[in-house]
């Protein structure tokens, strides 16, 4: 039997015009991917979307400002709060009043400070490898962070600084393929993505990010899901054991072998855990 077929859409959401893919029917389950060169929706989750679709979910894939076919906006106010007040607008205009969220790195730390700053509208949060947080074994920014925010940066980008990062996503560098890597080095190099690139960056005018383990997590009330690759050199494990003791109803599942791209290196342990924490 073939898989039903993922819809592209868009909508507008104030001075945003976003879009996103969905397929499937149910509880609604709002997918946000990371803030690396080339990501978005439903790159980030392809190996994702129909197994959560066939288990009884609607399942959306959001491109988040900055990525993908969304608007690409100068974004100088906060950025998790920026792209948080993105998804409540998002969720207004479509029409969701309550939805799991399930974030990776970049879309994690929107999903943490969506919940915070907009409660009522998350039902239950899953974070894998979120953005915002603290390391306290590990020098910070990692090397994965830092070939994010240079990429853009002189030389300009490339194939091979693109390597070099995505195989800081994963345990295992032998699954990257070039067929990957040229689809996401096609996103990437839009000019109006790398002009306005969220986590590009600037000297003198950076873009401010918060650092959501200062907030008070431990008033939220969403029970929460912490995934992490145990190898993740991106946002090492330490930060995940900080947020776990932080959130009141928080447990982490550590994944092994596994980088910060626990969704794709390990997408059948990911979609297991993720359909069973969200029915349970």
């Amino acid at each position: 039997m073939s898989e039903p077929r993922t819809s592209s859409n868009f909508v507008e959401v104030g001075d945003l015009r976003l879009h996103w893919n969905e397929v499937g029917e149910g509880p609604a389950l709002i997918l946000l991917h990371g803030g690396g060169p080339g990501s978005y929706g439903l790159s980030n989750f392809s190996r994702n979307v129909h197994a959560l679709a066939a288990a009884g979910f609607r399942v959306i894939a959001l491109d988040l400002p900055g990525y993908g076919q969304s608007s690409k906006p100068r974004i100088r106010e906060p950025l998790w709060g920026f792209m948080a007040k993105a998804v409540a607008g998002f969720m207004d205009a479509i029409g969701i009043g309550r939805a799991h969220l399930v974030g990776n790195s970049l879309g994690g730390a929107t999903a943490l400070k969506t919940a915070l700053d907009f409660p009522d509208k998350v039902d239950r949060l899953i974070l894998m490898g979120p953005g915002g947080g603290y390391a306290t074994l590990n020098a910070s920014p990692t090397v994965g962070i830092m070939q994010i925010l240079t990429f853009y940066g002189p030389p300009g980008p490339s194939i091979e600084k693109l390597r070099s990062f995505v195989q800081q996503l994963v345990y295992d560098p032998s699954q990257v393929t070039d067929d990957v890597l040229e689809e996401r080095f096609k996103v990437a190099i839009d000019p109006e993505t790398a002009e306005n690139f969220p986590l590009r960056h600037r000297p003198g005018d950076p873009t401010p990010i918060e650092e959501l383990w200062r907030e008070r997590l431990d008033r939220l009330p969403h029970r929460t899901l912490i995934i992490w690759g145990r190898e993740d050199r991106v946002n090492p494990l330490e930060q995940g054991m900080i947020l776990m003791r932080q959130i009141p109803d928080a447990r982490l599942l550590v994944l092994p072998k596994c980088g910060h791209w626990a969704q794709w290196e390990k997408a059948d342990d990911f979609n297991r855990a993720v359909i069973d924490f969200a029915t349970q």
